[in-house]
């Protein structure tokens, strides 16, 4: 039987990564309470599971919120990202391991274009994760993959920002063209997998942040 606290934050983990809080959105303890027919201590651990997974920020004389996009954040979570990825594809190559599980992740993004062209970002964002994820394993280190699964939640989350730009068939594309590349080794492996964390992924939140700073300097804020 699953506890409380873990109920609550998967269900407000699943509305997160679909996008259904905006940034800035505060986590009252007594709305949550009253919501799920729990004590705010129980709520106060759910929200804790949800901040130790990069989904909310506690902030003094606020509590739990949704953290705004910013340069920071982003280069953070993704110069994190691809140190793990990079160095858990390079440690792949070297042991020669089977990489037949991307392919068949991509092959999965790809049926979900062609079943679904509008799916929910919830189920594009696990999927992609999904490709990703299979690298990572691909190296055979669970010391490397247990340090990567602590930031699939935040990416999932920060690309919630991008949704406007990207649709299944394009993401499936991509990964296409990625994985062509993974299978030819050595640098090739590499570059491909830098450009598609740092120019696809990385390059999109900046726009999109850029295009949120834009937005609010026009509304005075």
């Amino acid at each position: 039987m699953v506890a409380a606290p873990e109920r609550i934050a998967a269900v407000v983990r699943g509305e997160l990564l679909d996008g259904a809080h905006p940034v800035g959105t505060r986590f009252r303890e007594e709305d949550l309470a009253a919501r799920f027919d729990v004590g705010r201590h129980t709520v106060r651990s759910a929200l804790r599971l949800l901040a130790d997974r990069g989904l909310l920020r506690h902030e003094r004389h606020r509590g739990a919120v949704v953290a705004p996009l910013s340069r920071a954040r982003i280069d953070e979570i993704f110069d994190y990202r691809k140190v793990l990825e990079l160095g858990a594809l390079r440690m792949a190559l070297d042991r020669g391991a089977d990489l037949a599980p991307v392919v068949t992740e991509v092959e999965r993004l790809e049926a979900l274009a062609e079943r679904t062209p509008r799916p929910s970002w919830r189920k594009l964002t696990e999927v992609h994760g999904a490709i990703h994820r299979a690298i990572v394993t691909a190296a055979g280190n669970d010391h490397v993959l247990d340090s990567y699964h602590r930031c699939e939640d935040e990416v999932r989350l920060l690309l919630a920002f991008v949704r406007p730009d990207f649709d299944a068939a394009t993401m499936a594309a991509i990964h296409r063209r990625l994985v062509v590349k993974l299978s030819l080794g050595g640098e090739a492996a590499t570059d491909a997998l830098t450009e598609d964390i740092d120019q696809t992924d990385r390059a999109a939140l900046l726009t999109a942040l850029r295009r949120a700073e834009e937005s609010a300097h026009r509304l005075g804020r």
